[in-house]
Parts: C-alpha cells; sequence; structure tokens
C-alpha cells in the first residue's frame, strides 16, 4: 500500500482496526430461550477470555456424553473435536442428522446457526466465536461486514483449522508469552483461511505488494521499542497505529521485517530483558515485568528458548564475565 494513499483511506482502515479491537468476543456464548449464555455448562479448561484477542474467543473443553440444549449461535462458530469417536446427533432446521465424530471432526456454522446436539461419549473438543469483524479485516480495505457469510459446515474433516486452533490453545496453556500478539496473528490466519474455504462468496484476500512505508513502519517501531512492558500489545492496536487492517499490517510487517509482528516483538523482548538482567538492582522478577512477562515461570521458559539458558543463569554468566 502506498504511502501517498488518500488520508480517508488510512484513517477507514485504522477505524477498523480499532473496531476490531473493541470486537472482543467475550466467551463462546449462544442465544438460548431468550438469554445469552455460555455454549457448555461445563467450564473449559482453556479459555482466551482473560486475554482478549481481539475479534474471537477459543475455549477448550473435555466433557463426558451429553446433550447441548437448543440455542442460537451469537457469532459465527467454528468446532473441533480432538479426541472422541463417537456417535452424535444435530436437531437444526428441522432435521436430525446423525454422525459420528472422529479426531479432527470440525463443524463451521454461520451466526445465526440454530441447532440441538446429543452427544453418546466423551470428547476433547475446541470451540470458538468468531466475531463478524475479524472475517471483514481479512478482506480488501473497503469490505464490510455484510460482505462476509460463512456456509454452513457440518461433520467435515479440515486438518488446517485443527491446527490452528490447537496453536491457540497451546499459546493459551503457556501462558501467551507474547500477550494479545500471538492469538491475534493465528486468529488473523483463521479469517483469512475461513474466507478461501467456507465463504458463501469464495473470496480471497487481495495479494500485497511491498512492505510498510517508511514512516508507517518508523512509527511503529517506535511504538513497539516503548510499550515492549504492555502484556496487553495486540495486533491490531499496531495495525491502526500503521493505519490499515490486522492482516494488511501484519503482511505488509513481515515483508519489511523478516519477521511477523508477535515474533518480532518477543524477540525484541528477550533482547531488552538481557540488557535489564545486567542492572544489579533489578531483580530477575522485576527485569521480566519490565518487557511483559508478568509470571516469572513463563518468563524464565521463554527466555530459556531463545537465549538457551535461564534468566538467572544469564545474568550470573554475564555479571562474572564483566
Amino acid at each position: 500500500m502506498p504511502d501517498h494513499a488518500p488520508g480517508t483511506a488510512r484513517v477507514d482502515a485504522g477505524a477498523r482496526a480499532e473496531r476490531l479491537d473493541r470486537a472482543v468476543v467475550q466467551g463462546v456464548e449462544v442465544i438460548r430461550e431468550g438469554r445469552i449464555e455460555p455454549f457448555l455448562s461445563a467450564r473449559p479448561a482453556l479459555s482466551s477470555t482473560a486475554i482478549r484477542w481481539g475479534g474471537l474467543a477459543v475455549e477448550d473443553y473435555r466433557i463426558p456424553a451429553c446433550v447441548i440444549p437448543a440455542h442460537e449461535h451469537l457469532h459465527d462458530f467454528v468446532h473441533v473435536v480432538l479426541s472422541g469417536a463417537v456417535p452424535y446427533e444435530v436437531l437444526t432446521a428441522g432435521r436430525c442428522l446423525h454422525f459420528r465424530a472422529e479426531p479432527g471432526t470440525t463443524f463451521v456454522l454461520p451466526r445465526g446457526t440454530a441447532d440441538e446436539l446429543r452427544w453418546s461419549g466423551p470428547t476433547h473438543r475446541i470451540a470458538v466465536s468468531v466475531h463478524r469483524s475479524l472475517l471483514a479485516s481479512a478482506l480488501e480495505e473497503t469490505a464490510d461486514e455484510r460482505d462476509v457469510e460463512l456456509v454452513e459446515s457440518w461433520n467435515a474433516t479440515d486438518r488446517h483449522i485443527a491446527a490452528v486452533l490447537v496453536a491457540m490453545t497451546t499459546d493459551l496453556d503457556e501462558g501467551s508469552p507474547t500477550g494479545r500478539l500471538y492469538g491475534e496473528s493465528l486468529a488473523n490466519a483463521l479469517a483469512v483461511y475461513l474466507l478461501g474455504r467456507y465463504a458463501m462468496r469464495q473470496r480471497s484476500a487481495k495479494p500485497l505488494k511491498g512492505g510498510l512505508p517508511g514512516n508507517r513502519l518508523k512509527r511503529v517501531l517506535e511504538y513497539i521499542a516503548e510499550n515492549l512492558g504492555d502484556e496487553g500489545l495486540g495486533l491490531s492496536d499496531l495495525a491502526a497505529l500503521a493505519g490499515m487492517s490486522p492482516h494488511y499490517f501484519a503482511e505488509l510487517f513481515k515483508r519489511s521485517t523478516g519477521s511477523p509482528p508477535h515474533r518480532f516483538v518477543l524477540q525484541r523482548r528477550i533482547e531488552r530483558a538481557k540488557e535489564l538482567l545486567l542492572d544489579r538492582t533489578l531483580s530477575v522478577l522485576e527485569a521480566g515485568l519490565r518487557v511483559g512477562f508478568p509470571n516469572p515461570s513463563h518468563f524464565s521458559r521463554t527466555f530459556h528458548r531463545y537465549v538457551g539458558v535461564t534468566p538467572s543463569t544469564f545474568r550470573s554468566s554475564q555479571l562474572r564475565a564483566s
């Protein structure tokens, strides 16, 4: 996208990024008897609610045989069975559908779908509510939420969706060491895939050329440097700063820097942490907090992954050498 694009286009794209940032889905919720309720009565083992990814909510469940009472989906819905080979029954639109779930069984349902499900055995599953603005943001900059409609798909097998959702829950299980950035990057990838595979009108993201214009890249890099300690830093924040949708920002940022935004920020946090660890007046915990790691174990694990030693070992070796 050239930097001399009309100012209104930049403002519109930035406004869309800000709308997506505000489109925080509180959980995987449905409408049941006129009330908004959780999709499942069980407590999820993992949930994105606390991290507040813009545009979607992800929940991981292990549940026994059950009946999921009649409900209507508040948002577009994606669901993958990770384990459990069991028969199940779907009542929807006056039909009674009989299927057998296997690991990888996938549902993609547009918002407004009404159904009831009866599962005859235990399953491990991931359920996702996708805000329509997330899908719209993966189209061209002028796209609107009304441009997007998914096709109802029951009992599909989709390894790509399963891989993305497992990556999301893995990030949650590890404490989301990059904050919102990695999860929102995965959400963006999921949106692009859903548009290409399950949209009513088959539309794909516009091919991109070049990278971020120099002054926008400079603005974003300076903002990242000043906000390394902000664990709430999100992809939509950076996209709004650059004046474009999260999808286009992520692609152009990677072209410009060689790294996707989440990896770039994590690398900068580790480099800054290495500098702070040389300050004898700071504890290891304080060094981690200043670069956005509120959990000491997450800081230690992530630092070790990138540097090869724990923060404490790195500090000791560097201070001895000096």
